[in-house]
């Protein structure tokens, strides 16, 4: 029998855990985390892990398994991810991939497409320029080259942007990527969750004044002595680690962290409508998922 693998995909906030988790009760199987922001054992505020109530609802694999000081690429993943599936497809006909992370994603169902060398006079000027500047003009620079690079990128991450620059002018300068999908001995069924934008856009926003609630400004102190580190280059991590540094008000900081993370959401719908055109549902349409799950099965 053809083994499936059930990918639940969509925007931040809009309610990925608890649909893969009811979806795993259902089928009795277990959930990889495709969610390269929940792979680190030290921030869990602000990556929304699923709760320890969660985790017991259901079996989750690639959460927190990592320290910040362990570098760790979307290769990597495909890798660790790849044989851990081929564990669970000898005990489940079935297994569910959640996240968000389009990237971490393909790197699981399609493999990666060959990525040129680093250039690293380029890299060094680019790293100069955000010195100097911040990620602003990083973010217009990719822009300006290659919008469709630039919103597959985690725009607020600036080793990303660094090398989605990198990448972008590569392909100017004639570099084409192979774009052959990998092999896989498993079927692939794709889901995205989604919500209409006002209520997702309000869902961001209640979601950032939990996490503060929750004591997210604790968690980030922490992790101030480590703020360069590539795992803390993200949304609701940076903002707050430049209220530290005096650079704004920590309601500023909300407020940012709330934009931030719309800017986000909207990126990765982009990103989804075009890896992932059809199949979108709500949240909680769960029995059809699972129709569709059945009808792709026969």
């Amino acid at each position: 029998m053809t083994k499936t693998l059930l990918c639940i995909l969509g925007p931040t906030a809009v309610g990925k855990t608890a649909t893969a988790i009811k979806l795993a009760q259902q089928l009795n199987t277990e959930i990889i985390s495709a969610d390269s922001r929940q792979f680190f054992e030290e921030i869990s505020i602000g990556t929304a892990k699923p709760t320890t109530d969660e985790l017991a609802l259901a079996s989750h694999h690639f959460i927190g398994h990592l320290s910040i000081h362990q570098p760790y690429s979307a290769g990597d993943f495909e890798r660790d991810a790849l044989a851990k599936l081929d564990m669970l497809f000898k005990q489940h006909d079935v297994v569910i991939a959640v996240g968000g992370s389009g990237l971490y994603v393909k790197a699981l169902i399609d493999g990666l497409d060959d990525m040129p060398k680093a250039d690293e006079t380029l890299r060094n000027e680019l790293n100069a320029l955000y010195a100097k500047d911040g990620i602003t003009p990083l973010q217009q620079k990719l822009l300006d080259i290659n919008d469709t690079l630039y919103h597959q990128t985690e725009i607020q991450n600036p080793q990303r942007v660094m090398r989605a620059i990198e990448v972008a002018i590569a392909m100017q300068q004639g570099f084409v990527a192979n774009r052959k999908k990998h092999a896989r001995n498993f079927k692939v069924v794709k889901v995205v969750v989604d919500l209409p934008r006002d209520i997702l856009y309000d869902r961001i926003n209640k979601r950032v004044e939990v996490m503060m609630q929750q004591g997210l400004l604790q968690e980030v102190e922490k992790m101030l002595p480590y703020q360069d580190n590539y795992a803390l280059q993200t949304v609701g991590y940076k903002e707050l680690f430049d209220y530290f540094k005096g650079e704004h008000s920590i309601d500023k900081a909300i407020d940012l962290i709330k934009q931030h993370s719309r800017n986000y959401a909207k990126r990765q719908i982009t990103w989804f409508k075009k890896e992932a055109p059809q199949n979108w549902f709500a949240p909680n349409q769960v029995k059809e998922m699972l129709a569709l799950l059945s009808d792709a099965n026969n």
